[in-house]
Formats: C-alpha cells, structure tokens, sequence
C-alpha cells in the first residue's frame, strides 16, 4: 500500500479540478446534447472545493486547475471579463498558490496576449528558469519539494484559437486541420470514430520548441532522479479519453514521456467525461480529470492528492474516484 513502508504522513498534497466552465446563463447541453451542463451552478461546486481545502488536516501546497476556468459563451454575451473576476473572487479564499492551465475555452475568451498579462498567467509560481526562450509558450515547471517537479504544458501552442493568422503556429494549425478534415466547419470531426476525430478546431497541438524544451527539462530530471507530472489541458494517451479530445500530436508527446524515467504522471482535462489508463510500456499513470461543467449542483467534482515517495494517493471527492497511482 502507497505511504506505508517508512512514511505514514505524505510528503505533501495538493487539490485538482477541470472544466469548470462558469458562466452566468441558463443550463444547457453539450454539443452532441447527450449532457447537460450546469453554468452557473460551476462556482458553487468550485466554492465547495476550496472549502474543502481549506479546512483539510494537511493543506494542500497548491491547487492545479486545469483549464476551461470559463465558458466560451461569456464572449458571445460581453461578459468575459465579469466571469473570470467572480471565478478569482473565489479562488482569492484558496489555502494555496493555484496553477492554471488554458484550454480552448480560455482562448475563446481572450487573446493570447491577454492571458499572458491576466491573473490566468501562474509563470510566477515557476522555478527560476522554468520557462521556455520563447515567452508566449505559456508552459513552465516547479518544484514544490525536493525529488519531485511538475509540468505545465501549453495544449494550443500550435492552434487556430488564440493565435494572430499571420503567426507560423496558426499556419501550421490550418495545414495540418486541412490535411485531416475536409469539413466547412472544422470544429466538426473529420470521421464519426477513430483517433482522426482529434482533427478539430477545439483541440491544438504541441510546437517543435515547446517538445525540445521538454526534452531538456525531463533529461534533467532523469540525472537528479526527480518523480515528474505532467500537466495539460488535452489529454495525450488514447486510452485515457475520448479519440476527439486529444492533442493533434499526442503521440510525439507520448514518446517524449516514455523515454524518461523520471515521468510517473500526466493530468489533464478537457474530456468532462473523465479517462484513466497506466501505460504497459512505461508505468506511467494518465489521468483525465472529469468536468465541473457537467456535475449536478449536487455533487462535486474535485480531488486531493496525497505524495508519499512510492507514489500519490488521490481521494476524490463526487464524480472523481479514488486512486492509488504507484510510482513506475
């Protein structure tokens, strides 16, 4: 059992939570309507979440939110601004420094200048360092104990959301979407089944100098003998989520992952669904964490981590299971 041979209290915790997706309208329904989505009632659930943290016996060290803070339907209704303010208002009660991931819907928000100068931008929390030369790759690491780093990648580095026309990423983004998907709109899939279904406006990809960047910061990590997670929006393995959610390129992603020892994890969001698998090549643990969107007022969709050195116990809390992930 994790935490049992020679450290009975972790190392330290922290809270996770996806897809929160608030907005002051109506509920509605997906895109498929097969789920309904609950706008409003997202900040009570989120407020329920840092309740929880704040009065836990250990306090977490941080909080990992990872993106879709906001709706995309705010933009339609000017009131963008107004939902992100009532969803750090309530985040300024958090026990904890809070890392936040962008996903497609902060993008369809704000530009991507915007967010590097908003309250969304955590490179502050970042190790000295952490970052990669190029400055709007929003993507960074730190290490909130020795022998331990986290990772944040930026899924829309390579996207048609958030990036000018004119810019190399965007015209990459449209070849690559042109090759796969034939659609007039590419937000619809190029396919009803298979991993194609990826190829579509809502997901992005990962940029050659973001994924050398990685290199280097987990080649590091293998020499000191770190355990390293990784952060997304998009999941990156196609048994931990829904084909249509995936990064573009999961897979140079997933082989980056693979060749590193240090790697025991990788979190992401964006499919409200939820996913889970443990890699047969690596050992590595590929957690899709389901959406406060689509949580009934009377639940919750939230969880806390517990680190001890053989690995991370994860209590959930509503739609999000318990786990104990076992370091590789």
């Amino acid at each position: 059992m994790i935490g049992m041979e020679g450290c009975s209290q972790p190392l330290f915790t922290f809270g996770v939570i996806a897809d929160i997706q608030y907005a002051d309208i109506d509920d509605g329904f997906n895109f498929k309507r097969t789920r309904k989505r609950y706008y409003k009632s997202s900040l009570r659930l989120l407020r329920n979440a840092i309740e929880s943290w704040e009065t836990a016996p250990v306090k977490p060290a941080f909080i990992l939110q990872l993106g879709d803070i906001i709706d995309g339907f705010n933009k339609k209704y000017d009131a963008s601004h107004q939902a992100l303010e009532a969803v750090m208002k309530e985040f300024e009660s958090c026990p904890a420094s809070v890392h936040h991931v962008w996903g497609n819907h902060e993008f369809y928000n704000f530009s991507r200048e915007s967010l590097l100068h908003s309250t969304l931008n955590s490179t502050t929390f970042s190790d000295r360092g952490g970052r990669p030369p190029t400055g709007d790759i929003y993507a960074y690491h730190f290490s909130p104990v020795p022998g331990f780093r986290f990772v944040l990648l930026d899924a829309y580095d390579v996207s048609l959301l958030g990036r000018e026309e004119s810019s190399e990423q965007y015209q990459q983004a449209m070849t690559l979407l042109k090759e796969h998907n034939s659609n007039e709109d590419l937000n619809h899939p190029p396919a009803s089944y298979g991993l194609v279904q990826r190829f579509v406006k809502f997901n992005g990809g990962f940029s050659k100098e973001q994924l050398d960047w990685l290199e280097r910061v987990l080649i590091q990590a293998d020499e000191a003998h770190e355990r390293v997670t990784v952060l997304s929006h998009l999941p990156v393995h196609p048994d931990s989520t829904d084909p249509i959610c995936l990064a573009w390129n999961y897979d140079q992603l997933l082989s980056i992952l693979r060749s590193h020892s240090s790697v025991v994890c990788f979190m992401a969001g964006h499919d409200h669904e939820g996913g889970y698998h443990r890699d047969s090549q690596s050992g590595v643990h590929y957690l899709t964490l389901e959406g406060v969107i689509e949580t009934p007022p009377d639940r919750n969709a939230f969880g806390t981590f517990s680190v001890y050195p053989d690995g991370m116990i994860l209590k959930g809390c509503g739609r999000i299971s318990d786990r104990e992930l076992l370091f590789p």
